[in-house]
């Protein structure tokens, strides 16, 4: 197998990035893919453009809360602790419904990375009183799936359908 089609296969060109959608296709109801500059006012207005198309085709009422926040803070982590707001970085966002597993959502930057180990949890001690770090524990809290990817620059959230809690 030559180089290009081991890349292929492994979701990414030789020339690109590793493609930050790469969900099963067999259950897909729908799905988007944005890319977003590494600035502060570019979160909210796709915050908006996703739960418009979460809400119309795979959202459920007493998800939207929690997919909306998780999202946010995953979109937050990106542009400011992942690629610091380097105008030359951008943010990889993918979401879509499946019909069997529900909401899922990637979020991709293009930053350093970092281990997940090494975060300390906002309720203990002093942290209890922190104004930063709650942002994976809250998407944890929040929805029924997260994984870290790629070195932390990569989360996966999944909310909804028949896993569910």
């Amino acid at each position: 197998m030559g180089k290009q089609q081991a890349a292929h296969l492994m979701g990414r060109r030789r020339d690109a990035q590793p493609r930050a959608c790469l969900f099963d296709a067999a259950n897909l109801k729908t799905k988007l893919e944005l890319i977003l500059p590494s600035r502060i006012d570019a979160i909210a207005p796709a915050v908006n453009r996703i739960m418009r198309l979460l809400n119309k085709e795979c959202c459920s009422p007493e998800h939207e809360f929690a997919v909306e926040t998780a999202l946010q803070e995953a979109l937050a982590n990106a542009v400011l602790h992942g690629n610091r707001l380097h105008p030359s970085k951008k943010v990889h966002v993918c979401c879509a419904c499946d019909s069997v597993r529900g909401v899922l959502i990637t979020v991709r930057d293009e930053g350093e990375g970092f281990d997940p180990a090494q975060i300390p949890s906002p309720l203990l001690g002093q942290r209890i009183h922190s104004e930063g770090g709650r942002g994976i524990f809250l998407i944890n809290t929040l929805m029924d799936e997260v994984h870290l990817r790629r070195g932390g620059t990569e989360i996966y959230m999944r909310k909804g359908g028949s896993g569910s809690h």
